[in-house]
């Protein structure tokens, strides 16, 4: 007997908060309260209590936080940033609509994530920053990154967009170096009705210059000290993650005890499985696998009804919008191979273990 599992099931979620989420709505709309109001104020001190970090700043997408990241830092035209390839296309977006130039490093086969031991070949004399991806809600190795940072005075901002929650050494994921980067896209561990981002920081300046450029530069009304735009978390949406934020932390450990189940069910085939490395703590905002022939793999999936994804299928370097950074094949080899052979499984809290169980059934059918 077949079932459909999809790869991520936002009704049930919602379903799980519906009258909580219905109220909340509901004063927004009675009450007009859409931009820059007291829900706003009240999500962005309880993320920032939420993830250890003294301030932060709602914004209007995880991308728009990585750019309000890079230009509170003044980094812009002639300017280098060191990052991976194997993202979302936003992380490196961001450096581009800064102004300044990406520079990819290649990843470790383990986690995922960007490899230490790679990074500092690719320092030079304008390189002012190193973005660290927390892939798939699994920390990079920030004692080593932080430590080149320190060393070649550069500044770190943490892409943890798929990382809400996930910790380094028992530390919160985006407070180790200078400014952390969030979204709230609706499929996130924590997500919106719609887009939104946060940073945060423990640097009051820095606070300061972000809150400033997110709603056109203003120190009071009227009044533009610096040149912003208009990159506000609305009022509707912050009050949406507060409901939400509430839940989080036990949405992230059911994500994790979805994991292991995965490996329970699926550890007797030819798969390479996701790996919690010792010092970090794991949300998996996504459940990743490698294997071979995954293009047909996945196929015989969906003809049975699970729905799977691929994040991502081209590393950046190899995307044509990136053509002119003169990069080819076979320059980065970890991130393209591994390009070719992940596939991420349906994970979301509210996926039940009949579910995994038919979803890891099938695997063993399609792989023989």
């Amino acid at each position: 007997m077949s079932i459909r599992v999809p790869f991520v099931d936002l009704k049930a979620q919602y379903n799980s908060i519906k009258d909580e989420i219905d109220k909340k709505i509901s004063w927004i709309l009675e009450n007009t309260a859409f931009n820059l109001g007291q829900d706003l104020r009240d999500f962005e001190e309880e993320f920032a209590d939420f993830c250890n970090a003294k301030y932060s700043v709602g914004v209007s997408s995880g991308t728009d936080a990585l750019i309000i990241a890079l230009r509170a830092l003044n980094i812009g035209p002639g300017d280098e940033v060191i990052t991976v390839p194997n993202t979302f296309v936003a992380t490196v977006e961001a450096i581009s609509l800064a102004g300044a130039a990406p520079v990819f490093v290649d990843i470790k086969n383990d986690d995922f994530n960007i490899d230490t031991s790679l990074i500092e070949e690719k320092i030079s004399k304008k390189t002012k920053a190193i973005i660290p991806v927390h892939l798939f809600g699994q920390p990079a190795n920030m004692k080593e990154i932080t430590g080149i940072a320190k060393k070649h005075d550069l500044y770190v901002i943490e892409d943890a967009c798929q990382a809400h929650g996930a910790e380094f050494e028992n530390k919160k994921a985006g407070t180790f170096g200078s400014i952390g980067a969030f979204s709230f896209y609706p499929g996130k561990n924590i997500g919106a009705y719609g887009d939104g981002g946060a940073v945060i920081t423990d640097d009051e300046a820095l606070y300061e210059k972000m809150y400033s450029m997110r709603s056109h530069g203003e120190s009071e009304k009227n009044i533009h000290d610096i040149i912003g735009s208009t990159n506000r978390l609305d009022n509707l949406q912050a009050a949406v993650l507060r409901v939400k934020l509430k839940y989080l932390e036990g949405w992230n450990e059911s994500r994790r005890n979805n994991a292991r189940l995965y490996k329970k069910y699926l550890r007797d085939l030819e798969l390479e499985l996701p790996e919690e490395i010792g010092n970090r703590k794991h949300v998996y905002h996504l459940y990743v696998i490698k294997v071979n022939n995954r293009d047909k793999i996945r196929e015989k999936l969906f003809e049975r009804g699970v729905a799977t994804g691929i994040h991502y299928p081209v590393p950046i370097h190899l995307q044509p919008a990136y053509d002119f950074l003169g990069y080819k094949k076979g320059d980065l080899p970890v991130a393209e191979e591994t390009a070719n052979s992940i596939l991420s499984l349906p994970m979301f809290p509210e996926l039940t273990e009949e579910q995994i169980k038919y979803i890891c059934s099938s695997l063993m059918e399609v792989l023989g």
